[in-house]
């Protein structure tokens, strides 16, 4: 990167802290910023690199697909569309896709459906109960839906009809549910919240009560979805099937890519209900489909399983030898929990380390969240977790300091 008068950071929007690097190149679990020096990337872009940086199937798909067609607008069919909604409906329980570009916007196609079905079928109600500390997007809607901290004294007033029910707390969601109630929504693993997953039996009870009471039950799989969990969808490993679904992040392996599933009884959106200019474009769809195909493929998710199952006693491990509080997740999504808040110190530190730099996310000030690509190999984390160690180190040299 060459360096000029004018500094072109200062032509962004200030609404986040950015260290000073700037990457220039990817491959696999690696980074490569513009001093040349490399990263370990266990954040991945927040999980949406599924095959890693730069995967070559990736990039000969776009390629491929920029050289016939990029957009011919959504009143169109295309092909790549129509090949990636069918992979997911045959591979999954549900029967129709919207694609859009984002995770916030599937989840606010989401909240859109379930009120629309609410409408049709039963009496107007639009009540969707969503649970304290889950996080499904920006947009005002997703926002509002949103449990997380500081978050209900933004951008006022709200949008209403999200009551907050206590994940693995039944009574806590029976307890909401009136006759404006049409659906409960929530996300099998909390991520935002630091990888809190839902137990197997809450989401049993759930079903049942939303069947129940003749309610909506929508999963939130932006972050769980495509693979992450070891299963292609989070909802399969709990013999559990919502009614919708959101996927967003990962189904695009770094491009703009989200969907909407829902199963035939509820997909009562008329035509100029929902839309969007890119929705469903070619080149984004292709890249899925790419995606879809590569998650499909023999051994594929076993190797996630195996992965994982290592990821989690590598971080158990590491828990045990330095008093920690332990590790929690699903597949490659997971959590290690200390006994301080030094979880912005340690991700600082494990930025810095010489020569090669780890990047880790801290969603909690005592918890450090770890997202690799799927395809990250044993060897990957092992190295990981032997920078890890040398951050924790650094941090408790500097804890002295730090307390004077």
């Amino acid at each position: 990167m060459s360096i000029v008068a004018h500094d072109p950071t200062q032509s962004l929007m200030d609404i986040t802290a950015r260290p000073d690097a700037v990457f220039v190149r990817g491959d696999g679990s690696w980074l490569t910023d513009h001093r040349g020096r490399r990263h370990l990337d266990f954040v991945q872009g927040w999980a949406v690199n599924t095959l890693g940086h730069c995967p070559p199937q990736i990039a000969h798909t776009l390629a491929e697909q920029a050289a016939k067609l990029i957009t011919p607008s959504p009143a169109f069919y295309n092909e790549p569309s129509l090949q990636l909604a069918g992979l997911l409906t045959r591979h999954s329980c549900f029967d129709r896709v919207f694609f859009c570009n984002s995770g916030g916007e599937a989840n606010e196609g989401a909240i859109k459906l379930a009120r629309k079905w609410g409408a049709l079928r039963k009496d107007g109600a639009y009540g969707i109960i969503t649970f304290g500390d889950g996080f499904h997007g920006r947009t005002l809607a997703t926002m509002s839906a949103s449990g997380k901290a500081g978050w209900d004294a933004l951008f006022e007033p709200k949008v209403p009809g999200f009551a907050k029910a206590r994940l693995n707390d039944i009574a806590s969601v029976e307890a909401l549910i009136d006759g404006n109630t049409v659906a409960v929504m929530l996300e099998p693993v909390q991520g935002e919240a630091g990888v809190v997953p839902a137990t197997p039996g809450f989401l049993r009870e759930l079903r049942t009560l939303t069947r129940k009471r003749g309610l909506l039950l929508i999963f939130d799989e932006i972050q769980t979805g495509m693979g992450r969990s070891g299963a292609l969808f989070a909802y399969q490993h709990f013999g559990v099937e919502p009614d919708i679904m959101t996927l967003g992040k990962g189904i695009g392996g770094g491009v703009p890519l989200a969907a909407l599933l829902a199963k035939e009884t509820v997909s009562c959106f008329a035509h100029g209900d929902q839309g969007g200019t890119f929705n469903g474009n070619p080149l984004m769809a292709a890249v899925g489909v790419t995606v879809m195909q590569t998650l499909l493929a023999p051994g594929f998710l076993d190797q996630v399983r195996a992965t994982g199952k290592h990821l989690s006693r590598r971080l158990a491990a590491l828990a045990a030898e330095t008093g920690m509080h332990g590790e929690r997740g699903l597949g490659l999504l997971r959590a290690l929990m200390l006994r301080s808040s030094d979880a912005p110190a340690i991700v600082e530190a494990a930025r810095q380390l010489q020569p090669v730099g780890l990047l880790l996310n801290a969603p909690r000030p005592h918890l450090l969240r770890f997202m690799p690509a799927l395809t990250v190999t044993t060897a990957e984390i092992d190295r990981m977790v032997e920078l890890l160690r040398e951050a924790l180190a650094v941090v408790a040299a500097a804890a002295p300091s730090r307390a004077a």
